[in-house]
């Protein structure tokens, strides 16, 4: 009898179905082109991860300015949008393959409600946007003390 462990992934399927239907669309259009990435979208890749005080989505956003990304929060909906454009320093004919993936982006996130969305900070360092996302005290955990009563004896 073999035994099978099951992951529990809590972000699984927190991308929009918009999303979805994008990369489908994506990925088959992508097909017919040869060597070619798609310049036209691209979503970066995200780690987010749960401390005891946060909750911390991380994201791989190489060659972009801060003024070209956009944080937001709506409807406890994390949003980041932004776009990284193909800036030619070589004439366009000189490139012999381009693999990276230019253009506008969108990533969204349910947020549970633990999140105080009042306290959301973004920090933008070496091609990595930070978006740290503080917990309500009320859902923080919480360690009880025991006391220690006597043996009964007065």
């Amino acid at each position: 009898m073999s035994t099978r462990m099951i992951r529990w992934e809590p972000f699984r399927g927190l991308n929009t179905l918009q999303e979805h239907v994008n990369r489908l669309f994506d990925d088959s259009l992508a097909g017919n082109r040869s060597g070619q990435s798609d310049l036209a979208s691209w979503a970066p890749s995200v780690d987010i991860y749960e401390t005891e005080n946060e909750l911390v989505v991380k994201a791989d956003l190489p060659d972009m300015q801060e003024k070209d990304i956009d944080v937001r929060v709506e409807n406890n909906t994390l949003t980041i949008r932004g776009e990284r454009k193909f800036e030619n320093e070589a004439h366009q004919d000189n490139y012999l393959r381009v693999e990276r993936a230019y253009g506008t982006f969108t990533r969204s996130f349910s947020l549970p409600n633990t999140v105080n969305t009042e306290g959301i900070r973004a920090e933008y360092h070496n091609g990595v946007l930070n978006v740290r996302m503080p917990k309500r005290e009320e859902s923080k955990p919480k360690q009880i003390k025991i006391g220690v009563s006597g043996n009964g004896k007065k």
